[in-house]
């Protein structure tokens, strides 16, 4: 059983492990006790020091109920409909754009002087979304953390089937717009659950490729959104699009009630409400722990739950944290640098592709008097960039991890994830010149739609490698690093699609897009300082005083990596 550990802290403020954190570091040391003196910020033995076997990390418990105890199967098919539900939360927040023009007629007015205008007016239904989906999950992560995944997936997504219908139904401008408000506050509880939920039920060495099939569904939800509503506007009214969708919500909401338990468990070594000093960070599992070994032992249950018990929508706090702190720390761990740079990532991988979806409807029409419907099936390019980008951002991300550890002894280190996201560093520029240069001067129409596939393929493959790269290196408040990254990508995107088409307007596509294209490229170009400082800036941003009185956690959170 792995061994509970509390590391003691110093005047300093330093902790001892912090000292002494690689093999190399420690000649004196016996390898056998080398991860009781190695970091818990992500650094942990993955392959056993004589066997090079891989370790389970987090180590599973003898409990039946815990979830790393599911079947491969279940635990699998618990991923694909997280993944569904994040195709979902995505679905209504750009399809409907596709028929913006019907929607004016139908809540505004007929075409007109200043019909323009009131196209801009109704674009605020999208755009309000977009912002409550990121910023609402400041409101849905400490209630998450505090009370569960379950209640919060079933509470959110019984009330974004509720407002699709009201969508579908409204008759005016206000009552549209109230409602598309509050959707975007019930389907952004998706985005944060789902890297939780992830995290929960997989081991470190799968967390890649499932974290991957994740990052593809933002992307599938927007382009299948897309893609569904263009059809379905060729022979229906817009709001059967609402209607559409309110039948695929309405049918995961009942999958998610009957068929996904909580999957959040206890793996710390004290219990919520235990007293324990402050903010220890150090819950290290043994060096020589074997594959498949198991922990936390004391206190499992002996038998399994029921089904029916597993309905049950509350059972426990989960940390003895207040809601204040809960929802004080995604604010303030955004100051942490490879928080604050993942971020980055995220806003400008995501951020540049609302720039597109804010103009490429008028853009496609303009440029190649394509319909509606035909400007929808472009985004199949997005479906299968983001298709081939599960690949380069699960599998071959958890290879490269796995080359370099394997190099360092056996032991992990978030950053080895890193240098994959080169591949992103070629795709993301590339992509946004294509789109801005094929729009620009009037190139085939395969020109943008591959760059629109190329820009979804880089979000699948870069925006996963610096979100499990956080969630590796801060894994007891991955919930809050998470967070604050999607609410910044939301503020981030709500400001783009104000300024694209001015942007577009003073510099025409080929400037705009060739200077996003030049910002995306720095950004991303940040791995390589990251990878061979990260740890280091870790380890010392941990230790600022403003980080140590608002950010560290308590013991409880602590996850056993």
């Amino acid at each position: 059983m792995a061994e509970a550990v509390e590391i003691s802290k110093h005047n300093s403020g330093i902790y001892d492990v912090e000292r002494t954190t690689t093999i190399e570091s420690l000649p004196a040391v016996d390898e056998k006790n080398v991860l009781d003196y190695t970091n818990t910020l992500g650094s942990v033995r993955l392959h056993h020091a004589h066997t090079n076997e891989i370790i389970l990390v987090p180590q599973p418990s003898n409990d039946p109920n815990d979830p790393l105890n599911w079947s491969t199967r279940f635990r699998y098919y618990n991923a694909v409909l997280v993944c569904m539900a994040m195709i979902m939360c995505n679905f209504l927040a750009a399809g409907p754009t596709i028929a913006i023009v019907d929607i004016t007629i139908d809540l505004v007015g007929p075409p007109g002087p200043t019909f323009v205008a009131s196209i801009s007016k109704v674009a605020f239904f999208f755009t309000t979304t977009s912002l409550m989906q990121g910023v609402g999950n400041l409101f849905w992560m400490p209630l998450i953390l505090k009370y569960g995944r379950r209640p919060c997936y079933v509470i959110s997504f019984a009330t974004y089937t509720v407002t699709a219908i009201w969508a579908g139904v409204a008759k005016t401008y206000g009552n549209e717009l109230a409602a598309r408000i509050v959707m975007g506050l019930a389907a952004g509880s998706g985005e944060c659950l789902a890297p939780l939920t992830i995290a929960d039920i997989f081991f470190l060495h799968e967390r890649g490729m499932v974290m991957a099939l994740y990052t593809a569904s933002l992307n599938f939800g927007v382009s299948l959104g897309i893609i569904i509503a263009g059809l379905v506007t060729i022979d229906h009214s817009w709001r059967y699009i609402y209607y559409v969708a309110t039948a695929l919500i309405g049918g995961l909401t009942l999958l998610v009630f009957f068929t996904m338990p909580e999957t959040s468990y206890n793996r710390s070594p004290v219990h919520p409400g235990t007293q324990a000093s402050g903010t220890s960070r150090a819950y290290l599992a043994d060096a020589e722990a074997k594959p498949g070994g198991s922990s936390h032992d004391e206190g499992s249950p002996s038998t399994k739950r029921s089904y029916l018990s597993s309905l049950r929508l509350y059972e426990k706090k989960l940390t003895s944290e207040s809601l204040g702190t809960l929802f004080l720390r995604p604010i303030v761990v955004l100051m942490l640098p490879p928080v604050l740079w993942a971020t980055l990532v995220m806003s400008v991988e995501i951020g540049f592709l609302v720039a597109i979806s804010s103009n490429y409807s008028s853009a496609f029409q303009e440029t190649y008097n394509f319909q509606p419907w035909q400007v929808g099936l472009c985004f199949i390019a997005g479906f299968i960039g983001s298709g081939i980008g599960i690949f380069f951002g699960g599998h071959f991300t958890d290879w490269v991890a796995n080359y370099f550890t394997k190099r360092n002894g056996g032991i992990r280190e978030p950053e080895f994830r890193l240098p994959a996201i080169s591949i992103g560093l070629v795709t993301t520029p590339l992509a946004l010149v294509l789109y801005g240069v094929g729009i620009q001067h009037k190139l085939h129409w395969m020109c943008p739609t591959v760059g629109l596939g190329l820009l979804n393929f880089s979000i699948a493959q870069a925006t996963n490698v610096s979100l499990v790269y956080v969630i590796d290196a801060y894994r007891p408040i991955a919930g809050e690093a998470v967070v604050s990254q999607l609410a910044f990508k939301a503020c981030f995107g709500f400001l783009l699609s104000f300024y694209t088409n001015p942007w577009i307007a003073g510099m025409g596509y080929q400037g705009a897009f060739g200077t996003m294209a030049g910002i995306a490229a720095a950004v991303l170009l940040c791995w390589i300082p990251f990878f061979i400082y990260g740890k280091r800036i870790r380890q010392a941003s941990l230790n600022w005083p403003f980080i140590q009185s608002a950010v560290m956690w308590h013991v409880d959170r602590e996850v056993g990596e």
